[in-house]
């Protein structure tokens, strides 16, 4: 009877652990660190030297998100406050600064493409940097498509961020996206769920040239 009440014990014991192992998790703060990488050979070589060792660093905080891009050429931060519905863009390139503000409009038309982004998973799993992963491809309403291994155990509450993921029933860990004739792969490389500093979301006051998105959309058709 013992013997029968202890396989009982430990066979519940299993399922809990098993159940404990594969629950959601919801996450409201955090930083995210993706390296990047060119999978295009033929653009390869070219752009090696720019990107190598570029990264793709998320800060979360509940309503607040940013995304810093580093590389060689400069930096690139996006940064949003849903609640506020106010954003703006970073641009540091060969010593020139640029901030870019925009309105929750703004920010919804900036990311325009990635609007309802549909997602069709695929049977299977497989475990990347150390998490358990789904495959995913992504369809955007242009019909292109794109590749994500994504975690279902981790929900990331903060879901405009990245309105390409905004669909993704749980958090990317490696993806690949198109950029012209060039495909970037973004690999998962750590997740900290420290408390993310309000500092790291201050607006610059000093020592970038400020304009609104509109303005600089105008800019950018006069460059063409």
């Amino acid at each position: 009877m013992r013997t029968g009440k202890f396989f009982t014990l430990f066979m519940t014991g299993v399922i809990v652990l098993a159940g404990h192992s594969f629950a959601q998790k919801t996450v409201n703060e955090a930083t995210l660190t993706y390296s990047i990488s060119i999978e295009s050979s033929s653009e390869k070589v070219a752009m090696s030297k720019t990107l190598d060792g570029a990264t793709l660093s998320v800060y979360l905080k509940g309503a607040q998100s940013k995304t810093d891009m580093t590389s060689a050429l400069g930096t690139e931060s996006n940064q949003y406050d849903a609640k506020a519905g106010k954003g703006i863009i970073l641009k540091q390139y060969s010593g020139q600064k640029l901030m870019i503000t925009l309105s929750s409009a703004n920010w919804a038309q900036k990311n325009q493409v990635n609007q309802n982004m549909k997602f069709s998973i695929e049977n299977g799993e497989q475990t990347i940097a150390g998490f358990r992963c789904k495959k995913a491809i992504g369809q955007a309403a242009d019909g292109k498509t794109f590749t994500v291994y994504f975690s279902p155990d981790i929900i990331l509450a903060n879901k405009q961020y990245d309105n390409a993921f905004a669909g993704l029933p749980g958090m990317p860990v490696q993806y690949e996206l198109q950029s012209g004739k060039l495909k970037f792969k973004y690999s998962l490389t750590g997740i900290n769920y420290d408390p993310v500093p309000l500092s790291k979301f201050e607006i610059p006051k000093t020592g970038f040239r400020i304009m609104t998105y509109e303005e600089n959309q105008q800019l950018r058709k006069g460059d063409k």
